[in-house]
């Protein structure tokens, strides 16, 4: 296999980051017969009541959005296609325990075996702090950046996957996985990051607006964040677009009280309206909700609908999906379970909408008005979205990382409107008038 490097550069040298891919196959096998892709030590979900969020009047939030996108700033062949380096600086050696050790047949070595590259934190601090909330989430977020990707590479069938592994002098560092021109897809990203050092003057105003408060000491606040974020761009204009993004952000006081919450949704951007595909795609996401209350889908379906919303259009980007920011209650191990849930979501919510559309045939039409909804994906994400402008202005954030959300192609044309009761119409009318799917 090729090694297909995501980013050269002077003065860090590249090695092959070794991993069971013969296990890695086998998982693929397994994955195929089941809904759901979990990799061993994926812990199952269990029920709970109560979540809550610590919202602003208004819907806003503290930050958590803002940090959606800055975060990712700062067949058994098919895993063929998924090709894994990992960029280690000369100075530093290899990373974690050596082949080898005994240490290497834990349960933390084994899951990191399936991983698309070894995790951005030290193995040997993971070891220390096993039930940690940082270690946890930083663990999902890789588990659930591999699942994707091999889910992708199978449908795909053609491009690979290059992992691009990048450090913040800030502190921290992250995984960027990109295909692109693909068989099925343009352009699908999925990158997570682990940051941490002291909130920027930035940062912090922005949580102060939101109504959080926060002690600082001689100015400086002490945070960890983390999470996975994703955008997939198929070619055909029948294949739906999705995002999702699901993140933990921890904030250290002067007294040494910590702050935390979780945020993250996942939503579906298509060119035209298949209600088949959009009752599909909100009853999955619906059923992984309904396990930690019934209220939850209804509340965080709207906030998604609320947020997702190019004003200067009068259209949401998309027909939605979920979203929540500043869930900090029942309590830190319930809300993990949840978003553990909606992670475990992406793939039966999407891979089957994918696999059903990706040969469908298309026109000329039809493949302009996907670059023209493109465009509008474009303006939202530029204009509007608060994790976009949070990271452009942030020091340290990788701006490539910043703008994988952006498809490779885009259309803008003067003046055009689609012709009355026509296919791109209909879903006009659905991004004016968002609706119900599930009831």
């Amino acid at each position: 296999m090729a090694l297909h490097l995501g980013r050269l550069g002077a003065g860090p040298s590249w090695r092959w980051s070794s991993g069971a891919c013969g296990e890695l196959r086998e998982w693929s096998r397994r994955c195929a017969a089941g809904p759901v892709c979990r990799p061993p030590g994926a812990s199952r979900v269990e029920q709970s009541r109560g979540l809550r969020s610590g919202v602003t009047a208004g819907g806003g939030s503290r930050l958590g959005t803002g940090l959606a996108v800055a975060l990712a700033g700062l067949g058994a062949a098919a895993f063929g296609h998924v090709e894994r380096a990992e960029m280690v600086p000369k100075s530093s050696g290899t990373r974690g325990p050596s082949p080898g050790r005994p240490e290497e047949d834990d349960e933390l070595a084994r899951r990191c075996s399936f991983f698309m590259a070894l995790p951005v934190t030290d193995l040997r601090e993971l070891r220390r702090r096993p039930g940690d909330m940082k270690t946890k989430m930083e663990l999902l977020i890789l588990e659930t950046q591999a699942q994707v990707c091999q889910a992708l590479a199978q449908v795909d069938g053609g491009a690979s996957f290059s992992v691009d592994r990048w450090e913040r002098k800030e502190g921290g560092g992250g995984i960027s996985c990109v295909l692109q021109d693909g068989l099925v897809f343009e352009k699908a990203g999925v990158s997570i990051s682990v940051v941490h050092g002291n909130l920027s003057e930035e940062a912090a105003k922005q949580m102060k607006s939101r109504g959080k408060t926060l002690k600082s000491k001689d100015g400086k606040l002490p945070f960890s964040a983390m999470g996975v974020s994703s955008v997939i761009h198929p070619k055909n204009p029948h294949a739906p677009t999705i995002h999702f993004n699901y993140r933990y952000f921890e904030v250290e006081e002067a007294d040494g009280n910590k702050q935390w919450w979780f945020g993250g949704g996942c939503d579906l951007t298509p060119t035209y309206l298949n209600l088949e595909d959009a009752v599909h795609f909100h009853r999955t996401l619906k059923e992984a909700c309904d396990r930690h209350g019934p209220d939850l889908y209804p509340k965080f379906k709207k906030w998604c609908d609320d947020y997702f919303f190019i004003a200067h259009r009068g259209e949401r980007r998309g027909i939605g999906g979920i979203f929540f920011d500043d869930l900090d209650s029942p309590s830190k191990e319930e809300v993990f379970r949840f978003v553990q849930s909606c992670a475990q979501a992406v793939i039966p919510s999407y891979i089957p909408l994918v696999k059903k559309h990706y040969d469908d045939s298309f026109t000329p039409q039809e493949k302009l008005w996907q670059q023209l909804r493109r465009g509008r994906y474009v303006e939202f994400n530029l204009l509007y979205d608060r994790g976009t402008k949070f990271g452009l202005f942030t020091p340290g954030s990788r701006i490539e990382s910043i703008l994988m959300s952006l498809p490779l192609t885009a259309r803008w044309e003067y003046m055009h409107s689609p012709s009355e009761n026509s296919k791109e119409a209909e879903i006009l009318e659905v991004l004016r008038h968002p609706r119900d799917w599930v009831h």
